[in-house]
């Protein structure tokens, strides 16, 4: 299979281009060419690089022509966060490909009124990318349903991995919350630290694509959650972190209003949209119908992910 993966250097792609190539697929790898795949380096001499700004050559309304102009029978688009862009795309690529893949986010749930919450359950998200992405998912599977577009869409959670920060028990990017708790010092946590984060390995998403390509005739015409087994609350996450480090965590607990005027905008923003959202997705789906099998647990992947950071250098924290 001739297979363009677009977005090809990212988090996900570093990880779905070498699974593609061992699967035997012609892999052509499609970015702006600013940033180069942090693992599995060799495997992208097997890989046809093309350099594309997507924006802007959607703005001159010839990226889809030139993505259909690689001839695939697969297209894996990773970055797309606008329904017009989908438009733009399908409209290319109908009746030329045997299989398109957009990877969504569990974002387009809103927050978890029923949990575990399931493919069809209620969506009202919040906010432009939650919105934006579920947008774009009903477009795609009304194509399915009305026009036979051969489209799957898959929902990872936190995506996580070595290489990058993964989100902390306080829901936010901020490494000095895991290096107080390396450390014994106190981290206070926002509410009561029960709300619920639900990363994901980005080799697992891969794998959620690699199957979904392999299983597409189950695939076909559906969307598919993709995380962690379980979710975790900010609590447990945060003593399980302390425990790597031979510490007990010592926590402090504090109303949402008292808790952000501590905190800078940054991690005022993204920790309440990871505690408003507070997810517990199956998938069950994914397992049952694309053989979907993760490899790691949240704190297996954010293990690894902070070991990574310890070695080089980028955390103040010794395993």
């Amino acid at each position: 299979m001739r297979t363009v993966v677009i977005g090809a250097t990212g988090h996900i792609g570093t990880y779905l281009i070498p699974r593609l190539i061992a699967l035997g697929h012609d892999v052509i790898g499609v970015s702006r060419g600013k940033s180069e795949p942090y693992h599995h380096k060799a495997t992208w001499n097997f890989v046809e690089s093309v350099n594309l700004d997507r924006e802007k050559e959607e703005q001159k309304g010839i990226f889809g022509k030139k993505i259909a102009a690689l001839e695939p029978d697969i297209v894996i688009d990773l970055i797309c966060f606008r329904k017009e862009s989908a438009q733009h795309l399908v409209e290319a690529l109908r009746g030329k490909i045997q299989h398109f893949l957009h990877c969504g986010t569990l974002w387009v749930h809103g927050p978890a009124e029923v949990v575990p919450t399931i493919e069809s359950s209620t969506k009202e998200p919040f906010g432009d990318y939650g919105n934006h992405k579920l947008e774009i998912e009903q477009y795609l599977l009304d194509q399915a349903r009305r026009n036979g577009f051969p489209v799957t869409v898959l929902h990872p959670g936190h995506i996580s991995g070595e290489g990058w920060v993964p989100i902390n028990p306080a829901g936010n990017l901020d490494k000095r919350v895991y290096e107080n708790l390396a450390t014994g010092k106190k981290v206070v946590l926002p509410n009561q630290g029960l709300a619920r984060l639900q990363h994901v390995h980005a080799d697992d998403v891969a794998q959620a694509f690699e199957k979904a390509v392999m299983y597409r005739a189950s695939s076909f015409g559906e969307a598919f959650h993709v995380a962690a087994p379980t979710a975790v609350t900010l609590r447990g996450y945060a003593k399980a972190v302390a425990s790597w480090f031979g510490k007990e965590a010592d926590l402090e607990f504090k109303p949402w209003e008292a808790w952000k005027a501590d905190q800078s905008k940054e991690n005022v923003h993204l920790t309440y949209d990871h505690i408003a959202h507070s997810p517990c997705a199956s998938i069950d789906k994914a397992r049952r119908m694309i053989d979907l099998q993760p490899r790691y647990t949240t704190f297996q992947m954010v293990r690894e992910s902070l070991e990574w950071l310890a070695r080089h250098n980028q955390l103040n924290a010794a395993f």
